[in-house]
């Protein structure tokens, strides 16, 4: 009985130590769960750079065209297959005006025009006829003028009565009213019932594939602009990332209460993101030059409404809180602590955290 109680007890103390011992595979898997994930990085240095004095005024865009369609003749609206928000594309229907009493006009010209046709066959015959009775001196000149004059009255009537029949048909093909441009429909001016003035609205439609941003620029800065000058511009709303622009015209009327002057710039908008009448921060590159820290613009992201650039220590990511001042290409010019030679991540910044190991990528 006691050798059996010892048995147990030395058997259990066993099984206590087997329990707090793991295979070294276990324990390198144990290490390695451990273990921080290292971010893949890439990185760049932030350098000092001669760049051009910018200068940052907020725009409004505007749709690079706009266009109120009319009817060009009266009726009443039979079909009308769109509504506000609708994009057409160029050459879609707008409107059909009813086209009833047009038909009936046509229909008469066309029988008109064949009553004419006929006559003119007949007198045309009958002036053959005379010529040669003329030639041999049988009828009278008078009698055979009075034949010429019936002959070329009616081809002047024939030809009245073809160019009625075009106008007819013209204006039957108006009665469909198709869009001259691809856009958004931004207002209806009638409704199907309704009547339409010739020259009356239809519709009115933005064409949005190219926007138009309109800057009012003071004096001191607008000389030291030119058309096809390259422009940062930056809508809030739709992205933290800047979109390219050019300058088209600085237009020569300013306004003397506040000495300004509208800048025009051209904008891509390929998949209809920027709508009319959004707020647009352009970045205007002007002629005189200075001395900045600048870094990749792709260095530059926004964490909780402040602009970051993360650097590395000790091989992690630590963010440092920047201003952009400007930029210029495919750089931007920062003001914060970073100093020449610092590096900079580049990509694979956007889900950092601060103090998250790193791995720099080649």
């Amino acid at each position: 009985m006691f050798r059996c109680k010892i048995f147990h007890l030395f058997f259990y103390v066993f099984m206590l130590l087997l329990g707090g011992f793991s295979s070294p595979a276990v324990a390198a898997d144990s290490v390695k769960k451990s273990m921080p994930i290292q971010v893949p990085v890439r990185i760049a240095e932030a350098q000092n750079r001669i760049i051009s004095e910018q200068i940052a005024l907020i725009g409004t865009t505007e749709p690079f065209a706009k266009s109120t369609i009319a009817s060009e003749i009266s009726g009443v609206v039979e079909y009308f297959p769109i509504k506000e928000g609708d994009f057409v594309k160029k050459q879609d229907i707008l409107v059909r005006l009813r086209p009833t009493g047009l038909k009936l006009r046509l229909k008469a010209a066309v029988a008109a025009r064949e009553r004419v046709k006929a006559n003119l066959e007949n007198a045309e015959a009958e002036l053959k006829r005379l010529v040669k009775l003329k030639e041999s001196d049988s009828i009278s000149t008078r009698r055979h003028e009075e034949a010429d004059y019936v002959f070329r009255a009616l081809k002047q009537e024939l030809l009245k009565n073809i160019a009625e029949i075009e106008y007819l048909q013209y204006e039957i093909d108006q009665k469909e009213v198709v869009s001259p441009l691809s856009g958004f429909v931004t207002k209806e001016h009638t409704q199907v019932g309704e009547w339409i003035q010739a020259g009356g609205s239809v519709v009115t439609i933005q064409d949005l594939g190219q926007i138009r941003v309109t800057v009012d620029v003071p004096e001191r800065y607008a000389v030291m602009l030119n058309p096809e000058d390259d422009v940062e511009i930056l809508v809030k709303s739709i992205s933290e990332k800047g979109y390219s622009g050019k300058i088209y015209a600085v237009l020569p009327q300013g306004d003397p209460n506040t000495r300004t002057f509208p800048v025009r710039i051209h904008l891509p908008n390929p998949k209809f993101k920027i709508k009319s009448g959004m707020e647009a921060l352009v970045t205007f590159k002007l002629s005189e030059t200075k001395n900045a820290l600048v870094v990749p613009k792709d260095a530059v992201v926004t964490v909780q409404n402040q602009q970051v650039v993360y650097t590395v220590v000790e091989g992690k990511a630590i963010p440092v809180n920047v201003d952009v001042l400007g930029y210029d290409k495919g750089d931007a010019s920062i003001k914060g602590k970073i100093k020449p030679g610092d590096p900079v991540i580049i990509r694979g910044n956007e889900r950092l955290r601060p103090g998250v190991p790193i791995q720099i990528l080649k």
